[in-house]
């Protein structure tokens, strides 16, 4: 089989130093030891990509509460029972820690027979008992709750394990409870992911709430560039017309080892045959069937080459072999052998938890509606094992047919997918940490300013390998005065983009409204988000908040062209590739100021790609169905344009000119006369 590589959207590297796979002597990696070190705190949120070690993260803190804080309880809080096995026994001893980690069998509910409403006497006779350890569901938790109260879990420790499931909108049982709780004040809670956002809109804890946390934030970045093995993640989609069956072969390779996700038979993309009808058909790609292992259920599939496939079919929802299957794929024997399958085909399995360490392509046809879920789904790709050097996320997207429904459907899917791409983009770089630009700025200790050095009379582009940070001097950058805005500009800008690209109207206005001043997105727009998420901030913070994310996406999406256009190959290569990227942006212009920053639309690199990668055809229809939506400005981006004017007054002595040709000061003169027929209008 011949694959045809998709045309990526992003494509980075890494040092491989080593450094997030090297234990200290208690045991501990990077992120752990980063965590332990935060044991003491009442409230902890651990933000880690997926393989970085949280499981045992957890292990290590819960174990100190245990038998040095008073702590009576521990109680292990997962989405689902096949996650559980996350927190088996570990002989931590064994590496140098002062305890070992076990979970009696009959504490372990994840692995006891019976529904989660059935186990809350279990609870109940775990808290009344000697036993220290307890793991079990989050629907458990809930219905024990429910049934105990909140004084029943006094003096516990709660660790919720991917806890972006958790939502501040009070119909969240789980998030409900947890504001309960900590309203109470009489336990302590460990809280975490891998992706600290939802796919909806709402927020995973309330303000009030998430103040009251103490962050442990560890990047993909640090992560992967501290592998041992992996160098390389490569995130694109390929855009196919009819079915994604006729086009699979050209993004399937059969010498990767591969998880496919099919699309849910609801969905757009799905061929409406039936899932074990696709699963059959895309075996038949693959090459010729030649039976069931007996031992494992996996099927056994002869490629063209000659080659034995084993293809664990995880679709195929029959007790008996459902069962067999997921056996043979959990058998910890096998966690290293590379050769124990091939391939893997599932439709809602094999996503946050699952541990394949093998797993060289994450290949997933039709849109994934939550980001969230692409975020799980690409950690599935990024294990670090031996012999692994690169590894990638392909999505499968169809394109817009003659049909008016299914373009609507394909436009929509296009636009998510861009927006995950961007997304993606943003957490896989290094932290950004910008510093307005004054006479009395100063080079930061362990930052690299590049081959001059840092210049006392320019904008400075640092880097620190040993954080995977950047500092980057900004002129005229507001800075963000109350610890709560402190606390967003540091760790939760990407909270923040993530708000941005999803938003429809502005990825739309982004990539195909040729009549667009950046500034109404990067200025307008953003400030929007951030005012409607943040609005326990005053006006200058919001501002900084406002900023600061921009600034971080627009460095990420210019330091990505400088390295596309590049020519030469080898830099592109290089895990410093980026780096020298923003590095360049930022010495090549003229002088770097957030003004500047503000002209940079953040979607043109994104189109970009896509003109590449979809059709023209169909590039084209796409452009003429969005232009036809257009809307004209509503009252709130008025009043925010007539904001923008009266800065703008403030600093040139005068209100905007709608005769001006620059756009923007012809833009914010649109705004203040919209609402002054507005008010003529209502007398």
């Amino acid at each position: 089989m011949t694959a045809i590589k998709p045309v990526p959207s992003v494509s980075v590297n890494y040092a491989t130093n080593g450094a997030s796979t090297k234990p200290n002597e208690l045991g501990m990696r990077v992120m752990q030891e980063r965590a332990y070190e935060k044991r003491g705190e009442q409230y902890l949120l651990i933000k880690s990509p997926p393989a970085s070690g949280k499981s045992r993260a957890l292990m290590f803190i819960a174990l100190d509460k245990l038998n040095n804080q008073g702590v009576k309880k521990a109680i292990i809080v997962v989405p689902e029972k096949s996650i559980g096995s996350s927190f088996n026994d570990e002989p931590l001893t064994k590496y140098g820690f002062y305890w070992d980690w076990a979970v009696e069998p009959q504490w372990n509910l994840c692995d006891a027979p019976g529904e989660d409403g059935s186990k809350v006497t279990s609870v109940k006779s775990f808290l009344r008992g000697d036993a220290k350890i307890l793991l079990c569901t989050h629907a458990t938790f809930r219905f024990a709750v429910n049934e105990l109260g909140i004084q029943a879990f006094d003096d516990c420790l709660i660790a919720v394990d991917e806890f972006h499931h958790v939502s501040a909108n009070p119909d969240n049982k789980l998030g409900f409870h947890l504001k309960e709780i900590i309203t109470r004040g009489n336990a302590h809670i460990i809280a975490m992911t891998g992706s600290y956002f939802r796919g909806d809109s709402e927020a995973v804890l309330a303000p009030e709430d998430e103040e009251k946390f103490e962050t442990v934030t560890y990047t993909y970045y640090e992560q992967l560039n501290g592998y041992k093995y992996l160098k390389n993640l490569e995130i694109g989609y390929y855009f196919y017309s009819g079915s994604y069956l006729d086009e699979i072969h050209n993004v399937l390779d059969t010498n990767l080892k591969t998880i496919i996700h099919i699309p849910n038979v609801n969905s757009s993309a799905s061929t409406k045959r039936g899932k074990t009808t696709e699963v059959g058909e895309i075996l038949e790609i693959m090459g010729e069937w030649q039976g069931k292992d007996a031992d494992t259920g996996f099927d056994l599939v002869k490629t063209k080459e000659g080659k034995i496939l084993k293809v664990a079919d995880l679709v195929d929802d029959g007790p008996d072999r459902h069962s067999k299957v997921l056996t043979a794929l959990k058998d910890p024997k096998q966690k290293n052998n590379r050769d124990h399958v091939d391939m893997i085909i599932a439709l809602g399995m094999a996503k946050e938890g699952f541990d394949w360490i093998w797993c060289e392509h994450a290949l997933t046809i039709g849109y994934r509606s939550s980001l969230t879920e692409i975020i799980q789904i690409i950690g599935r790709a990024t294990r670090d094992a031996e012999g692994k050097l690169s590894t990638k996320f392909t999505n499968l997207i169809a394109e817009p047919d003659a049909s008016e429904e299914k373009v609507a459907d394909a436009v929509n899917d296009t636009l998510k997918a861009i927006a995950a791409s961007l997304l993606m983009e943003q957490v896989l770089t290094p932290k950004f940490n910008f510093t307005p630009k004054n006479p009395q700025s100063l080079a930061l200790d362990g930052f690299d300013y590049g081959t001059e050095g840092y210049k006392q009379d320019s904008s400075n582009v640092g880097f620190s390998k040993e954080t995977g940070q950047f500092h980057i001097e900004v002129k005229g950058l507001a800075e963000p005065k109350s610890k709560e805005a402190q606390r967003i500009c540091r760790e939760d800008l990407n909270e923040v983009i993530t708000a941005f690209v999803q938003d429809k109207s502005i990825i739309e206005r982004g990539l195909f409204d040729s009549e667009l001043v950046p500034e109404e997105l990067t200025q307008v727009q953003m400030g929007k988000i951030v005012k409607d998420r943040f609005p326990e901030l005053d006006l200058g913070d919001q501002e900084a908040v406002r900023q600061h994310a921009i600034a971080a996406l627009n460095m990420t999406q210019q330091a990505k062209k400088l390295i596309t256009e590049t020519a030469n190959q080898e830099s592109i290569g290089s895990s410093n590739a980026f780096i020298e990227g923003v590095r360049k942006f930022a010495m090549d212009v003229r002088e770097l100021d957030i003004d500047l920053i503000d002209r940079i639309n953040p979607f043109s690199e994104a189109y970009a790609i896509l003109s590449k990668a979809m059709n023209e055809e169909s590039l084209k229809q796409v452009h003429a169905i969005i232009s036809g939506k257009k809307v004209n400005m509503s009252i709130e981006e008025a009043r925010e344009l007539a904001k923008r004017a009266l800065k703008f007054k403030g600093e040139r002595g005068r209100l905007p000119s709608i005769t001006s040709a620059d756009p923007w000061e012809k833009k914010m003169a649109e705004g203040v006369a919209f609402l002054a027929r507005m008010k003529a209008s209502n007398g």
